[in-house]
């Protein structure tokens, strides 16, 4: 077996992509590109929650010492 060969696992069995059937590796590509969707949402997210506290501090230091 090749080092480049791609493999999946799951209950605990392994599995070489390229023995699968074609309806199996089009699953695995679909799963390859949902979990790489995820990750660049979260990395999005990552920034929005950055921001938004940037944001709210910035505010914070605006804001009247004292409640009107």
């Amino acid at each position: 077996m090749s080092t480049n060969e791609l493999e999946i696992t799951t209950g605990g069995l392994s599995y070489k992509v390229s023995d699968l059937s074609p309806e199996a590796q089009q699953q695995v590509t679909n799963l390859r590109y949902v979990e790489s969707e995820i990750a660049r949402l979260n990395a999005q997210l990552a920034i929005y929650e950055t921001a938004r506290g940037t944001y709210k501090s910035v505010l914070k230091d605006l804001l009247p010492k004292t409640a009107q």
